[in-house]
């Protein structure tokens, strides 16, 4: 029998202000500051993008010192930056941005896609980079959801997407700098799952939609508590899902170091990100109009 982790954190995902957007923020939260080396994650959408509404119209910003991650679960995004990179992220699609020492990107609904009009949802994660990785090159990965591998529940009523890191015999595709697990998961009515994460991970689980037991004791519900975090203790995660259910599974290896972090910049001296901003105004990050 697989010990489960202890339940460390249980709360909601309050909704915030971010420019003309309004999206969930569960993470940071009053009293839980990260999920160490997992810094933010924002829940953005269902947006019904039309030629009339489009919010998410992210132009041009800069990034250094962690890892952008975005999840599209409905509809279709147009990233771009200034490595030169031009890619249509699709629903169940996945871009990583390393930003490293320095990269600028914008992102926003395909014109196509604006036109047509749908259903815009994802998921937005910043992910720390140690300080020996905080000026490496920039890099970006993209997978479509026919590239991620799959896991099933023995009823398969559950699908679990491996995103990075390993699960069972199967291992994501994306190349990451530290150890973490990123997986997303859909689950039937009454699916079941125990999802195995290292015992000396942080981690946690974010309900997107639907309803779920975790661990047999908590219940998360969208609207109300949303997301848990676990101790370092156990092996593993279980949910059961009440009705169909989407859920985000994130675990990784802390990196304990001090962070400093001003705006879209993650560093670990106040110096740092001076110069951050300096390298920025001069160009060293590139361009992208």
């Amino acid at each position: 029998m697989k010990i489960l982790k202890t339940i460390q954190h249980i709360v909601p995902s309050p909704f915030v202000n971010m420019g003309p957007i309004k999206l969930r923020q569960p993470l940071p939260i009053e009293g839980l500051e990260n999920v160490d080396p997992f810094l933010l994650l924002h829940h953005y959408g269902p947006y019904a993008i039309s030629e009339f509404n489009n919010p998410f119209d992210l132009g041009p910003h800069p990034h250094r010192g962690f890892e952008p991650i975005t999840l599209i679960f409905k509809g279709e995004q147009f990233h771009r930056d200034s490595l030169g990179n031009e890619m249509v992220v699709k629903a169940g699609g996945v871009q990583w941005t390393t930003a490293g020492r320095g990269i600028i990107h914008a992102e926003a609904p395909t014109k196509e896609f604006v036109k047509k009009g749908g259903d815009l949802e994802g998921i937005q994660l910043w992910l720390n980079l140690p300080a020996k990785d905080k000026m490496m090159a920039p890099n970006y990965q993209h997978l479509e959801y026919e590239q991620i591998p799959k896991v099933f529940s023995e009823d398969k009523k559950v699908q679990l997407n491996i995103v990075a890191g390993h699960q069972s015999e199967e291992i994501g595709l994306i190349k990451t700098q530290t150890e973490v697990n990123v997986f997303t998961a859909i689950a039937d009515e009454n699916g079941i799952m125990t999802i195995d994460i290292p015992q000396n991970h942080q981690s946690l689980i974010y309900l997107l939609e639907g309803e779920i037991i975790v661990n047999d004791l908590e219940v998360l519900k969208k609207g109300e508590n949303q997301m848990i975090t676990f101790n370092q203790d156990g092996k593993s995660i279980k949910f059961e899902a009440k009705n169909q259910s989407t859920i985000l599974i994130l675990s990784g290896k802390p990196i304990n170091e001090k962070v400093t972090q001003y705006g879209p910049f993650v560093m670990n001296t106040q110096t740092e990100i001076l110069e951050a901003m300096r390298d920025y105004n001069q160009g060293k990050m590139g361009y992208l109009y």
